[in-house]
């Protein structure tokens, strides 16, 4: 199972995640993509990313919007994992 992180580590790894917030035992980011299908692209890209590292986050698309939530549901909060996916996903949204 994974280690859970420590607020401190939570904090420091947010200074290097600037469009991610916390949100309790979870970090978010809404992207706001150029259309519905950019939006839907970014998602099927993410849903790729999440299969091969085999972590999933919690997605919520409202038209151009994509909401990605992070949180290690089997260790009960935030780990390594979360953070290393959100760097990805940055990465992701980023290349489109």
């Amino acid at each position: 199972m994974a280690e859970l992180l420590n607020d401190e580590e939570i904090s420091d790894a947010l200074t290097k995640l600037p469009t991610w917030q916390r949100e309790g035992d979870s970090i978010t980011r809404t992207a706001e993509l150029a259309s519905f299908g950019q939006a839907m692209e970014a998602v099927n890209r993410v849903a790729e990313l999440a299969e091969s590292v085999n972590h999933h986050p919690d997605i919520d698309i409202r038209w151009r919007n994509v909401t990605f939530r992070l949180s290690t549901h089997s260790a009960g909060g935030l780990t390594a994992k979360d953070v290393s996916l959100a760097e990805q996903i940055d990465e992701t949204i980023d290349n489109l």
